[in-house]
């Protein structure tokens, strides 16, 4: 059986990134800092809060979802509910994830947006459309296999 490769990078891309929000629990206030989850989540790390673990769990549990998704619209697992509808959705959020942040620190004094720095921006945005650009691409194909295979 041939897979997917463009959904299996993206799905491969997903597991990381819910991997780094694991990895910002245990690494604590410092990563929170560093990957840009602002300093207000770094300040209730410190104070034992567990709300940042909370949250940056959500995340996770999400960011591992969408790569079962891709992972299901690849062929290497057995097909998720509403699969098509899913990736496309995820897909969307990536890309405008990813294009929204290249704007909006631009266009906007919104201190939610600038407490985290410009190039916590651009380097977000970058990562964001490029596991966009997978999803994408990946679900395109999986269209088009699926069309000309009903054909």
């Amino acid at each position: 059986m041939k897979f997917n490769k463009l959904l299996v990078i993206a799905g491969g891309l997903s597991f990381i990134a819910s991997l780094l929000h694991i990895a910002c629990i245990f690494g604590g206030p410092d990563w929170y800092r560093f990957f840009g989850a602002g300093e207000h989540m770094a300040q209730l790390a410190e104070q034992g809060s567990t709300y940042p673990t909370f949250v940056t769990l959500i995340i996770s549990a999400i960011l591992a979802i969408w790569g079962m998704y891709a992972l299901s619209g690849a062929g290497v697992i057995l097909k998720l509910p509403l699969l098509k509808t899913a990736l496309v959705l995820i897909t969307g959020v990536y890309l405008l994830r990813g294009i929204a942040g290249l704007i909006a620190p631009f266009v906007t004094t919104s201190q939610l947006i600038h407490h985290n720095s410009i190039v916590f921006w651009i380097v977000s945005s970058i990562v964001c459309s490029i596991y966009g650009l997978f999803y994408l691409l990946g679900t395109l194909k999986l269209f088009r296999t699926h069309t000309s295979s009903a054909l």
